[in-house]
């Protein structure tokens, strides 16, 4: 016979809270809770709000039910606290339904456990909770990932075009509108073309020449020709709060030999993963074929060790990781990286680094499906753009 479901507490704030996001498709910025009791056999939901989002909550979130604070206030009363009202208000749903054990996912504010237990009810913490269910991209999740992708592809392309097509003053330095290209004015523009479409965007990284060497570096100063620029975009869409993930790397004016061959063996790289992803392989895997590429074609792999030269060359990160309401989340494509799953949502993104030369990373955003994956990515992966 099956077992009756469990009753399951969630709480915080859907603008920050991107699990309890997910599960009611609801954002507000105030504390609720979602309540899930056994009821017949199956579990029923009860959201707790502010009463002024009652309205608009009946017609968007997915609850069963809405309420607000004091269709649950005890005995004693409801706090004039918004979030400790909330909790008071949740544990006394649980305990009306007749729950003496709760379990909650990891992100449970402590305020929640507490007035629970005060109520005599056990809450149990189940570390992955939504883990899964995050993971497993719905058709609405996907189709927001792939509009958050192509707006992202939008602001790549502007961004590329920007510095492969500026002009080039006598020593090197770019310039955009008769003033030198930098890092910050290319940041700037992606910025305000995000804007434009109702993303907001975080900290792109435009690294050129030396800078680039270091993935994360977001880069600082005056681009240069011939040097290569690595830029990568991850904004969010404020409607759906899905992100769009990009890099590309540009060079302006003529690509060196060296650069050149970097590059091939990052696209190749690239290639081996994207052929290597499909449900049922593991993380570890994906990144294993891609780091398979490196090797063979005669670079490292890791760190450099303390006093290793500047042409020291190599990947120095696995080769991607989730994404979704949050740029990074599980699983990740390294080492002990977990099987993967039909609807996971991931970045391919080998990269190799140079302090002699700078960096190359290429990234595209796929869905991982039975027999393979879907990529949502249609720019080009070369070096030049103009």
């Amino acid at each position: 016979m099956d077992r009756p479901p469990a009753a399951t507490l969630m709480a915080g704030i859907p603008a920050t809270n991107k699990t309890l996001y997910r599960r009611i498709r609801f954002l507000v910025g105030d504390p609720v809770a979602v309540v899930e009791t056994p009821v017949d056999g199956r579990a029923q939901s009860t959201l707790i709000l502010r009463d002024i989002e009652m309205e608009r909550a009946r017609k968007k979130a997915r609850a069963d039910r809405i309420a607000c604070p004091k269709d649950f206030a005890p005995a004693g009363g409801l706090s004039g606290d918004r979030e400790t009202a909330t909790a008071q208000a949740a544990a006394e749903c649980l305990r009306r339904a007749g729950v003496r054990r709760v379990v909650a996912d990891r992100s449970l504010p402590l305020i929640f456990a507490h007035l629970a237990r005060e109520a005599g009810i056990e809450v149990v913490c189940d570390t992955e909770m939504g883990v899964m269910e995050r993971r497993g991209k719905d058709d609405e999740e996907l189709k927001a990932l792939r509009h958050a992708q192509e707006i992202t592809e939008g602001a790549m392309r502007m961004a590329c075009e920007m510095v492969a097509k500026a002009q080039e003053r006598a020593d090197g330095v770019l310039l955009h509108g008769g003033k030198p290209l930098t890092a910050e004015r290319v940041r700037t523009a992606v910025d305000v073309w995000l804007l434009e479409r109702a993303f907001a965007n975080a900290h792109t990284i435009v690294a050129g020449g030396p800078a680039g060497a270091d993935c994360h570096n977001r880069g600082e100063g005056e681009l240069r020709t011939g040097e290569p620029v690595i830029i990568d975009i991850f904004p969010c869409d404020q409607e759906t709060l899905y992100n769009g993930d990009c890099t590309r790397t540009v060079v302006h004016g003529k690509v060196r030999p060296e650069l050149a061959r970097m590059h091939a063996v990052v696209v190749e790289a690239k290639a081996a993963a994207i052929a290597a992803t499909k449900a049922g392989v593991t993380g570890q895997a994906v990144h294993e074929a891609a780091i398979a590429v490196i090797k063979r074609r005669g670079f490292a792999v890791g760190l450099p060790a303390e006093g290793a030269p500047d042409t020291y060359c190599a990947m120095t990160h696995g080769t991607g990781h989730g994404v979704g309401l949050d740029v990074h989340e599980p699983p990740l494509l390294d080492f002990g990286g977990p099987p993967l799953v039909a609807g996971d949502v991931l970045t391919i993104e080998p990269g190799l680094y140079c302090k002699a030369i700078g960096g190359v990373r290429v990234e595209d955003m796929v869905a991982v499906t039975a027999g393979g994956c879907e990529n949502f990515n249609r720019l080009p992966e070369g070096l030049s753009w103009a």
